[in-house]
């Protein structure tokens, strides 16, 4: 397969730290700097336009979820776009969502130096531009340290902004209810189009959500971590957002409101009894510092993952694919470094704020019409561990509130935007297109345009698929485990006869199945096929509408079985040594794509041809197969720690509820355990099951054996 992406970055992010890099992205001005100047354009409802901010985001961060849980690669929504609408609208996405995000990190930037500057009399700009630095040299020596930064300081504005709303709440009961409502007249200063022109205004404060995207291809267990943590990040930051506006607006004049560039600081100084004003003022400005040094640092990581991405598919120069020792895009870094320097010194702060979200816009709608089209383009290496709820519903909301969000956004940030498309475009027209081979899978999707459909990035979704492995609860093991193991040794057989053998075996196995019909499905040729090809080993697999579950029949010859092969119009043979039959249920083709990623993935191991024809039992061939942290082989013998259970039935036995006895080799006989199987010395058990049982059952009887 050619789809394995160069330089390849190291999976190091969990849970925590895409919590922690969504939530740092968007906790900063939208909290510290935006409040007051969005209640311009709709005065103490202000709050409301909040929580419609968070409402309307809800869309696009499923959809994001989604496409990045099925192609956890870098390069967020530039990678998403590309393989589903194809490498024009990927262009004009990717370089649109890289300068919205390069121009909301300058707007963090900023922010820092105007809470920075309440205590050191020092240039805000040039305080921005330091920290830029400081950001990049971080950034460089690696994502773990990035995100160990990430995660300290956003658990400290987590806590800070808890204790602001505890206290803020603590202080609006303690107030005259019908002064703080005269006080907040009128409550919608400009009517529902004031409402929803703020809500587009600070729906800037919500853009860092879907940054964990961007390093989807960095993040452990992509499947659980990216959806859960943000869907926590969007939770968490929607309460301290609406909670800690719906204060501001409670505590402070409205008059003073509108002009406050610090309305936390303000705030703080009203809500705050229990602590000394002092002291609260030194957490709200450490957390505001904490809050825009987050964003900061969290937009530089994501930012210039997009250059790399773009850059290994010849959209960007290949220097952008550089990856240093320590890990990470060292080029990409520094090129987004002095982008952002360029901006801070040249760009005014609120034209930045409106800039960045313009674009935004755009990037949502066509993220939510990407996962329709990758839905109905039936491709069936496309499987996301995450599924957006409520299909096509919520894409096709997403959708409508985007383009009613750019109606309100206002002529400078649609202008912008038209900018940075016209400009893409450009860029694709005169420099990427000669280099792009590859089409997206709205190509599959238009029977019509069939014959422009790209294997190739079937093959890629297949590769990425085998990256990210088994699915908790696929029966892999198990299927490996009753797997019927033929041996030719030096027996010669033709391919046919070989195929009507195999699905004969399987027809008597499975009820209500016909030879025929599995004959017909092992001689199938697939669009995935190029994929599947190995010196000397060959999967064949197949569908069958009456089976429970996968079933798999190995067959290995010493001297090999010529299989007929055709390639670019030529006909010849390829001497096969090593064969996997698989078969698996009609209706769920997902699973069956995800063993064969991972037969595909054990068969590239080194050697793998050897070992296998070497192994002189089908117990040890099986143990090869199975060979991770999911099984272990114990031998029982007297006086050893196995001691204890000879001539014991299984049922009797005391293994963790995780695991499960799935073999027994008696001599040269393979058993079938079951409850009532006697144990015997010499007796060789084999037992999967989940790592932590295993684990515990290697530390009783095997690591006490080398103390």
């Amino acid at each position: 397969m050619t789809s394995k992406p160069k330089n390849k970055l190291n999976k190091e992010l969990g849970l925590v730290d895409v919590f922690a890099l969504s939530t740092g992205a968007m906790i900063s001005s939208g909290f510290f700097l935006l409040p007051g100047l969005a209640s311009q354009y709709t005065g103490p409802s202000v709050f409301i336009s909040y929580l419609l901010a968070a409402i309307l985001i809800l869309p696009a961060m499923l959809s994001v979820a989604e496409l990045a849980t099925a192609l956890p690669r870098s390069g967020g929504v530039y990678f998403l776009l590309d393989r589903s609408l194809g490498p024009m609208m990927g262009t004009v996405g990717g370089i649109g969502a890289y300068f919205s995000l390069v121009l909301k990190t300058c707007f963090a930037l900023v922010g820092i130096g105007a809470y920075t500057a309440l205590f050191f009399d020092f240039p805000i700009r040039i305080i921005a531009v330091v920290l830029t630095l400081l950001f990049m040299f971080i950034n460089i020596l690696g994502s773990k340290k990035t995100t160990k930064l990430q995660n300290f300081l956003v658990f400290f504005l987590v806590g800070v902004m808890v204790l602001f709303l505890v206290e803020g709440f603590r202080t609006i009961f303690g107030l005259n209810l019908q002064e703080t409502i005269n006080d907040n007249s009128p409550f919608f200063l400009n009517g529902f189009a004031g409402v929803i022109s703020t809500t587009a205004f600070v729906y800037v404060a919500y853009l860092g959500l879907t940054e964990a995207a961007s390093v989807a291809e960095e993040v452990k267990n992509p499947e659980r971590n990216i959806p859960l943590g943000m869907i926590l990040s969007l939770i968490v930051t929607t309460i301290l957002y609406v909670g800690g506006v719906f204060i501001m607006v409670s505590v402070i004049p409205k008059a003073d409101f509108v002009s406050d560039v610090t309305p936390a600081w303000t705030a703080a100084h009203a809500v705050f009894k229990i602590i000394p004003i002092k002291i609260a003022g030194i957490l709200i400005i450490g957390a505001a510092i904490a809050a825009f040094a987050t964003t900061a640092n969290g937009g530089l990581m994501s930012a210039s993952r997009y250059p790399m991405a773009m850059a290994r598919d010849k959209v960007l120069p290949s220097i952008f694919t550089y990856v240093g020792k320590y890990k990470t895009p060292v080029y990409s870094i520094i090129a987004t470094s002095a982008l952002m320097l360029f901006l801070i010194i040249t760009v005014n702060v609120e034209v930045i704020a409106k800039m960045a979200g313009a674009f935004k816009f755009i990037i949502f709608f066509l993220v939510n019409f990407a996962v329709i089209v990758m839905r109905n383009s039936k491709i069936e290496s496309y499987d996301p561990g995450y599924h957006s709820p409520f299909y096509p519903w919520m894409q096709i909301f997403g959708m409508v509130s985007s383009v009613i969000l750019i109606a309100y956004a206002g002529w400078i940030p649609i202008l912008f935007s038209a900018a940075i498309v016209t400009f893409a475009l450009l860029w694709y027209r005169y420099y990427s297109k000669k280099n792009a081979k590859r089409e997206g899978a709205i190509y599959h999707w238009f029977a019509l345009l069939g014959q422009k459909q790209h294997v190739g990035l079937e093959n890629e979704l297949l590769f990425i698929l085998k990256e990210k492995g088994l699915r908790d609860g696929d029966p892999f093991d198990e299927m490996v485990v009753q797997a019927q193991v033929t041996r030719l040794d030096n027996d010669r057989i033709s391919f046919r006869d070989l195929v009507n053998k195999v699905s004969t075996d399987f027809s008597s196995k499975i009820e209500g199945s016909s030879h025929q019909d599995l004959v017909n499905e092992f001689f199938q040729v697939t669009n995935i096929d190029p994929a599947l090809v190995i010196p000397r080993v060959s999967i064949l697999y197949g569908k069958s509408d009456t089976l429970q579950r996968p079933m798999l029949h190995i067959v290995t010859s010493s001297v090999g079985v010529e299989k007929p092969v055709e390639k670019s119009g030529i006909s010849s043979e390829d001497n096969i040594r090593i064969f996997f039959f698989l078969l698996n249920r009609t209706d769920n083709p997902k699973l069956q794509l995800r063993i064969l990623s991972r037969l595909m993935d054990i068969v590239e191991r080194k050697q793998f041809v050897e070992h296998i024809c070497s192994t002189t039992n089908e117990r040890e061939m099986k143990e090869y197969l199975l060979h991770n942290d999911r099984y272990i082989t114990l031998e029982l013998l007297s006086n050893t720690t196995t001691d204890h259970l000879i001539n014991k039935m299984l049922k009797e036995t005391r293994f963790p509820q995780d695991v499960l006895v799935a073999m027994v080799q008696r001599k040269d006989k393979v058993l079938t355990p079951r409850g009532d199987t006697l144990l015997l010395e010499g007796d060789i058990i084999t037992i999967i099951g989940e790592p932590k049982g295993i684990k515990s059952l290697f530390d009783i009887y095997i690591h006490i054996d080398k103390k």
